[in-house]
């Protein structure tokens, strides 16, 4: 069993081409988020005790907070980062599997439901993204699908496919 050391023992540092692609990657999110935002505050009021802007506010404001999160974390480790070439083992078929399953998921969603769906997408996606236990992805899969499944489809009232299953 290999031991990970400290990045100030073993003298590896990230990639700058991966810290860049981070600092882009948080920019856009915070351009995403402001639109979203945007569009959310300029949705109409209902009498609905949940009102349009809801969902679509707070996951704006999520996305914004990450993206700032992902530029100040690609701000501190540029100052260390090294050119190089370092890439995941087969990363092209990484993101052809995931391709593959996002297909796959528009395919099979009208017949197997949204939860059945999206669980098996977050489990394939978390697994081809390298999660290191199998088991506790498709468990998680299972749980937000659920959760999420609850929350719009019975909670907010948003009808979501639902399979033979019901769900």
């Amino acid at each position: 069993m290999t031991e990970t050391l400290p990045v100030e023992q073993t003298g590896v540092t990230d990639d700058r081409r991966t810290v860049l692609a981070t600092a882009l990657f948080g920019g856009l999110m915070l351009v995403a988020a402001v639109l979203v935002v945007v569009d959310a505050v300029r949705l109409p009021e209902t009498s609905g005790i949940v009102g349009p802007a809801a969902v679509p506010l707070p996951v704006g404001v999520l996305l914004g907070a990450v993206g700032a999160a992902l530029l100040v974390r690609a701000r501190t480790q540029l100052r260390d980062a090294r050119p190089g070439s370092r890439r995941p083992a087969h990363g092209a078929l990484r993101v052809c599997g995931m391709v593959a399953a996002l297909v796959a998921f528009a395919l099979l969603l009208p017949v197997l439901g949204y939860v059945v769906s999206s669980a098996a997408l977050f489990a394939v996606t978390a697994i081809l993204l390298g999660a290191p236990r199998a088991p506790q992805a498709i468990a998680y899969g299972w749980a937000l699908a659920a959760l999420v499944f609850l929350v719009f489809d019975r909670l907010i009232g948003l009808t979501l496919p639902t399979g033979p299953w019901g769900f």
